[in-house]
């Protein structure tokens, strides 16, 4: 990838240890984010995006371990800090917006006291007045008011919630959000909405953001960037209007071709087949035992994720021969 990448993934593998085996839940995936860009990770359910995400943050628990591959953070590997060191850039560097806004928050602390508790942990010397301007500065910047700091998570709805989330992400200014499907749970006005908070602050901070999610509508809108997931690997990787116009792997074509249109009402399409199991995947391409246009080489010879053209990339045996 390209140098002005702010952060770097270098073939990262992420495992569970199971009863059944070693399930690769990510494996050797390896991809950029620029300073300032709107990078979208897509894919199925399971295929690795959100385990991307926490190992990122290294927040992944046991049975999961990072099993190897460097994450670069303005050339500084994560996966080399200590605890302590992490905890560090966590929020003041790189911040998580999770899935589940109800799950993230203390059902039994006041709004204020979650947003203060990043803060302070980073801020030693910031306390009282100064502590609780900050605290409405940053519910006011993501359209809530600053009556919300001494209401509990219960009173509020799922947009608040998710609206919250945001604000602690941002308290610290951060280089770079990765948001987890920041908009699965809400009705689709409230999703536009978030989802337009997202954005101008990203413009107004310069935040780079990983968006991960399914919705490839949502992906197309938002995003500069798109990497597609397949099975813990990446396999196609390019600028959004690219490879919504020309998808080049056939998962992302399947993958494009799945949402309903206007214009034949009633047609919906699937992917045939299910995602395989990751503690004994397919030989050769993952995706082969799914793929209309598999050949015989698909089953023997696992696909590279090799750059076919500037600033795209793609993993498939049929594509750039």
């Amino acid at each position: 990838m390209k140098d002005a990448d702010i952060l770097k993934v270098r073939d990262l593998q992420v495992h569970y240890l199971t009863p059944a085996g070693t399930l690769k839940a990510v494996d050797k995936v390896t991809f950029g984010l620029k300073a300032g860009e709107r990078f979208g990770l897509v894919g199925e359910s399971g295929s690795g995006k959100s385990t991307l995400a926490f190992a990122m943050m290294r927040l992944t628990k046991p049975p999961a371990q990072i099993a190897g591959g460097e994450i670069l953070l303005d050339g500084v590997d994560l996966l080399k800090l200590s605890e302590e060191e992490m905890r560090g850039r966590r929020l003041a560097q790189i911040a998580l917006v999770p899935q589940g806004a109800m799950d993230s928050l203390n059902p039994v602390m006041r709004i204020k006291d979650q947003i203060r508790d990043g803060i302070v942990d980073h801020l030693k010397g910031i306390r009282g007045h100064n502590l609780e301007t900050r605290v409405h500065a940053l519910l006011e910047r993501v359209g809530l008011q600053k009556e919300v700091a001494g209401m509990y998570p219960h009173e509020l709805s799922g947009g608040m919630k998710q609206r919250v989330c945001l604000a602690v992400a941002i308290s610290l200014n951060p280089k770079i959000i990765i948001a987890d499907e920041p908009t699965s749970a809400l009705d689709v006005v409230v999703q536009r909405q978030i989802m337009l908070e997202l954005g101008e602050m990203q413009k107004s901070m310069g935040l780079a953001i990983l968006l991960v999610g399914h919705d490839m509508g949502l992906m197309a809108q938002f995003v500069d960037r798109i990497g597609v997931m397949y099975a813990g690997k990446l396999i196609e990787i390019g600028a959004v209007d690219k490879v919504f116009k020309n998808p080049l792997h056939p998962y992302t074509q399947l993958l494009i071709a799945c949402p309903p249109t206007l214009e034949k009402k009633g047609e919906f399409r699937g992917i045939p087949g299910l995602p395989p199991l990751l503690v004994d995947p397919p030989a050769g391409c993952r995706f082969h035992p799914r793929c209309p246009q598999c050949t015989a080489n698909c089953s023997l010879e696992v696909p590279e994720l090799n750059e076919i053209e500037p600033d795209r990339w793609v993993a498939c045996n049929a594509v750039g021969r």
